[in-house]
């Protein structure tokens, strides 16, 4: 069976915040001001016409006249709500939240409240405004997606190596891979030795030194000299496509939520619409003197109280705010919906290579035996300036006092490290089978250490050893402890690493249920494992390609944005900027504090909309008590959600 070629123009973003409507809203950030220039207008006609009427400035102004005056306002605001009502309408969607605005609207103009249908317009586009832009803010300071795929191949063909992409590349051939470039296809080690960034494919923080006839694997880093690989996979059989394969089947899994407020005007509006109907009606067959243009203007008073505008503009301000508040604290979510999501959380899974570390070598420990060691440090320091290997780059970051040694006759043994003369003395810098090879006994204290490790010897004598590591997280051991207190007990490490050292970093952060050594596939089992019990709501914190499809298949996707890959941030739901994984905590606690705000702001609106509407329906309020309640409450909402933006959360 053939298999499908990926593309990653077919990977579709992983937003569920994204409205029916949304056609209508979405622009590019170079006509983001235009999204608010209907509303503009419509509010300074607005204000012109209420002054104009206030003051009787112009007797001419009326009549027709000022019939035309308020439907210019309406129109740049109210067209729009208006075509997407229809739009739903002929999809069968009667009851939306565009269809009751435009009849309690239409419904204002034909009971002669010209400025209430403009204003009440206004505030509805202004409220979707407010929420396009939290999610149009987050967008653009997230990465556009690119394309993980290296762009092209240089293959030898007919006596020179020509640049093709990487799809038309051949089983069989040869390509070269200059240093910094990818490797865009995966195949066999044709040169004497190579090293490799491999941590988007694996998530092995330590870089993979491979010999000749070594596999390598497409989306690796080439980090020293020009190196040549006969290509054993087209590029749609290969490991990133494999990965980005992962990531597309993974976001089709992901189950799509609506935002509450589309869930609500489903069960509200039609329940308004018919009783306003009712109102029109149903006296008919009760009262006397029943006048049906009396009661019809009852029910547009009703029409026109029922009006969503305190819910529709409460719901996406208090998202609004919670938006804006988490990304003054360098978290950026990708939707409202997210933020709902988070507070759902009760398993936390996360990679450990640049989410809890920083994905960087540091020297963690300097052993030296029968040396001073500043001395002892000098020796290494010699021939470790002679390589450009990783590690290397690590050690001469060690600050030694005194004058620089130098290395003469420096020499490379293919897969064991350095030999060199420092000082008139032989210096070996390697690997335990280095030192095998010289005859030279090693401690065997160096057996239990599992982090990558140094070995030293000066003429023929074991001198000592540095111990490389990657580094914690200031703050990876403190997000720990404050997620058990903000109520996350589950909490899971899974990593592309050597399985000793991520249960070591586990024991350190004090995290019981820790696996290492796992392939992307391994990952994504392990979450679709959890979430066969409908109970566990996960999140997934990662950063590299292999943790995309992880990040689009949990519940909330949370990626380290500032050294994260474009992919994982593409896929991922939730963006630390920082890098930081105790914004995760302030993420939650943010969520959290947002739909408190949103629940308070919807039983406020809810629960005075419910008073108005039974005074409206017996006559007993009138449009600008209608007007008063419906405003004041759509202004309590506004200044609620707005403290969302002065609340602390340390």
């Amino acid at each position: 069976m053939k298999k499908k070629k990926v593309n990653l123009r077919d990977l579709k973003p992983n937003s569920e915040e994204q409205h029916s409507h949304d056609d209508g809203h979405d622009h590019g950030d170079g006509s983001a001001f235009k999204t608010y220039i209907p509303a503009i207008i419509s509010f300074v006609m607005l204000m012109v016409g209420i002054a104009v009427d206030y003051f009787d400035a112009i007797p001419q102004f009326e009549g027709l006249i000022r019939v035309v005056w308020y439907t210019l306002a309406y129109i740049p605001v109210g067209f729009p709500v208006i075509k997407e009502g229809w739009k739903s309408l002929i999809k069968g969607d009667v009851f939306t939240e565009f269809f009751l605005m435009s009849i309690a609207t239409i419904g204002a103009f034909i009971i002669g409240e010209y400025p209430e249908g403009v204003a009440v317009m206004l505030f509805y586009a202004v409220g979707e405004l407010f929420q396009n832009a939290a999610v149009n803010r987050a967008k653009g300071n997230i990465k556009a997606l690119l394309d993980v795929r290296p762009k092209e191949a240089n293959v030898f063909r007919d006596g020179d190596y020509v640049s093709v992409s990487p799809e038309a590349v051949n089983i069989g051939e040869k390509i070269q891979i200059r240093v910094g470039e990818k490797i865009p296809l995966d195949g066999i080690l044709l040169s004497e030795k190579a090293s490799l960034n491999t941590a988007a494919l694996t998530g092995e923080s330590k870089p993979d030194s491979i010999q000749k006839e070594a596999k390598v694997y497409a989306g690796s880093i080439n980090l020293e000299s020009v190196i040549e690989v006969e290509v054993t996979n087209k590029f749609e059989d290969s490991s990133i496509a494999r990965i980005l394969d992962l990531v597309q089947n993974a976001t089709a899994r992901k189950s799509k939520t609506e935002l509450f407020i589309r869930q609500f005007a489903r069960i509200y509006t039609p329940i308004v619409v018919f009783l306003a109907i009712g109102v029109t009606f149903i006296p008919y067959f009760f009262v006397d003197d029943y006048v049906f243009r009396d009661w019809l203007y009852r029910a547009l008073i009703f029409l026109v109280i029922s009006c969503p505008c305190a819910l529709v503009i409460s719901i996406p301000l208090g998202y609004f705010g919670g938006l804006g508040a988490a990304s003054k604290n360098g978290i950026l979510f990708k939707g409202a919906s997210f933020l709902d999501a988070m507070t759902k959380i009760n398993t936390l899974v996360m990679d450990k290579t640049g989410t809890v570390t920083k994905g960087v070598f540091k020297i963690k420990e300097v052993k030296a035996i029968g040396w001073n060691e500043t001395e002892f440090m000098q020796y290494l320091m010699a021939l470790e300036e002679q390589s450009t290997h990783p590690i290397a780059k690590a050690i001469l970051e060690y600050k030694a006092e005194g004058e620089d040694f130098e290395a003469q006759d420096v020499s490379e043994i293919a897969g064991k490290g350095l030999k060199g003369v420092v000082n008139g003395k032989t210096v070996l810098v390697g690997n335990k089978a280095l030192m095998t090879a010289n005859n030279i006994n090693v401690p065997s204290e160096t057996e239990s250490i599992v982090e990558s490790i140094v070995l030293v010897a000066i003429d023929n004598q074991f001198a000592g050893y540095v111990v490389i590591a990657d580094e914690l997280k200031e703050d990876a051991k403190e997000t720990i402890t404050d997620l058990h207190k903000v109520g996350i007990k589950n909490i899971m490490m899974l990593s592309g690493d050597k399985d000793s050292i991520t249960q070591q970093v586990a024991k350190k952060l004090n995290i019981e249920n820790a696996t290492g050594g796992l392939l992307p596939e391994d990952k994504l089992n392990e979450v679709e494992s959890l979430k066969k019990n409908p109970e566990n709501k996960v999140a997934f914190i990662g950063d590299g390609i292999n943790d995309a499809p992880v990040l689009a298949l949990s519940n909330v996707g949370i990626a380290m944005g500032g050294l994260g890959s474009d992919v994982a941030i593409e896929t991922a739901d939730v963006i630390i900027q920082t890098d930081q994984p105790s914004k995760v905590v302030r993420a939650i606690k943010i969520s959290r504090s947002t739909r408190k705000v949103v629940w308070q702001n919807i039983i406020l609106a809810f629960g005075v909309k419910v008073i108005v509407l039974i005074l409206g329906a017996g006559g007993l309020a009138t449009m600008w008590e209608a007007v008063f309640a419906d405003v004041g409450v759509a202004l309590l909402a506004i200044l609620n959600a707005v403290r969302l933006q002065k609340m602390k959360w340390d």
